[in-house]
């Protein structure tokens, strides 16, 4: 490669970031809301970004976060040629909250989740996931087999080796206090400033960022966390037998190596075997939890590059 040629590809990829930065600094969580659409599920409203045209990308958030999270990857997406699919599940962000507690399980999701694709009359996908979007992708695996044509993994629940949550609460009038409190502005400040303390290697956040994380908590989105923290953090399910013995497709791990929360290097052998990873289709990036916050850029090649392949 010349130095012409080195020059070149340089500027190409200053100016991507600077479209990319163009593109999400001015988009506040209102105009965000503003581009979703509406389904409605058998338990309650869901809202999502449908956007673009081509192949299907969903893009599948975790807990506390929504579809919020993969705002600085969307526009770039389906620049590419994709179509992208970004829900906020039930529970989480502009969606509803019904009262329920198993409402809000891995089983639930998943059956909300491939209704919606459904709907979309989608009837294949490669999908993204990240943190418990993990636990909603093997349960959608047995409610929508063959639907996953590739999966791309970011910092998600796998094996219990890997799994560190930060909190973990008994299920009862304690936790549902702490639930509470989330709507409260003390509360939910601190909350998500452990959170990005955690999750980001430097929070340069602003506070218009923020407001997408922070509304859906003051909202009193809490119903879905609650489950979470005193079911799930208590006794994470096993999906081995389907990890090891039922998956057979293309996968790619995109993995923040800081993360503190959801570990590669404790299941990476387990992982990269049971599924049939290469070596080469494993990206470490010197990041923590929130990689979609801090390399959109990069990841958002990665996945596009592997869904061309």
């Amino acid at each position: 490669m010349d130095f012409s040629t080195i020059i070149m590809a340089g500027a190409m990829f200053l100016l991507s970031v600077m479209t990319l930065s163009a593109q999400t600094g001015s988009l506040s969580y209102d105009d965000f809301r503003a581009k979703q659409k509406s389904f409605n599920s058998e338990d309650g409203e869901m809202k999502y970004i449908d956007q673009g045209t081509g192949p299907v990308i969903l893009l599948l958030h975790g807990v506390p976060t929504s579809g919020w999270l993969y705002r600085k990857m969307i526009d770039p997406i389906t620049d590419k040629g994709f179509r992208v699919i970004v829900p906020d599940m039930l529970g989480f962000g502009s969606s509803d909250s019904p009262k329920g507690y198993e409402l809000y399980s891995q089983e639930e999701h998943a059956k909300r989740l491939t209704s919606l694709m459904a709907h979309l009359k989608i009837d294949s996908w490669t999908h993204v996931m990240h943190d418990a979007g993990g636990l909603w992708t093997w349960e959608t695996f047995i409610k929508a087999p063959g639907k996953i044509e590739k999966l791309v993994i970011l910092n998600t629940i796998i094996y219990e080796e890997g799994f560190n949550p930060p909190i973990r609460m008994k299920k009862g009038i304690f936790a549902k206090i702490s639930m509470w409190m989330y709507k409260n502005g003390v509360t939910t400040k601190l909350m998500l400033n452990q959170l990005f303390k955690a999750a980001l290697m430097e929070n340069n956040l602003t506070d218009r960022e923020v407001e997408g994380y922070k509304r859906p908590l003051r909202e009193g989105k809490t119903n879905s966390l609650y489950f979470f923290f005193s079911k799930t953090c208590q006794s994470l399910p096993d999906y081995s037998p389907l990890i090891k013995e039922e998956i057979d497709i293309p996968a790619k791990v995109i993995w923040g190596k800081h993360d503190k929360m959801l570990q590669w290097e404790p299941q990476a052998d387990r992982v990269k075997e049971d599924l049939k990873i290469a070596e080469s289709d494993v990206h470490i990036l010197d990041v923590k939890h929130f990689i979609q916050e801090e390399m959109p850029v990069e990841i958002t090649n990665i996945i596009c590059e592997f869904v061309n392949r």
